[in-house]
């Protein structure tokens, strides 16, 4: 009886666990372009059920960048003020998306602080198989609607990375 207890105890624990669990797109991810070089690190989170991705690091560029090629404001952005007097570094370029499934995120905006352009955006986790992927990967789509658009294929990172 005593072990029946127990066992259900750390079920119970067990499942409560998951429910709090991060979702597996969360954290830091390294941008790369379609020749797979780094553009930028991202940190992604999620906030009242909402989630969003802001840009920690650009490579090759200071954290004092101003996204002069954004335009002064997009629908909903969820921040105040004009966009394209604000950081790159620090400002929600991607917002709004909310949860399909674990690892499935849909329904936001993902903003290019380079050149201002605002695109429909999906996130899809792509866990390491060992087969297609070597590593877990983020699929980042923009779309411009109907279904067109283009993925990239951004890579975990890490502190260390973001700091050398």
């Amino acid at each position: 009886m005593k072990k029946a207890l127990l066992l259900v105890s750390a079920l119970l624990v067990l499942s409560s666990m998951a429910l709090f669990a991060a979702d597996p797109v969360e954290g830091l991810w390294k941008s790369v372009d379609e020749q797979g070089v780094a553009t930028a690190f991202w940190k992604i989170y999620e906030k009242n059920g909402v989630l969003f991705g802001e840009i920690v690091k650009i490579v090759g560029k200071s954290d004092d960048t101003i996204a002069t090629a954004a335009k002064p404001s997009y629908k909903n952005f969820p921040i105040p003020g004009e966009v394209n007097k604000m950081k790159v570094v620090g400002t929600p370029w991607i917002y709004g998306l909310k949860k399909k499934a674990p690892g499935q995120w849909e329904g936001g905006n993902i903003i290019d602080p380079g050149k201002g352009d605002i695109y429909n955006c999906k996130i899809t986790f792509r866990p390491a198989d060992g087969k297609k992927y070597k590593t877990d990967i983020l699929e980042m789509r923009g779309e411009i609607g109907l279904g067109i658009g283009r993925s990239q294929f951004w890579q975990r990172a890490t502190e260390a990375e973001i700091k050398s």
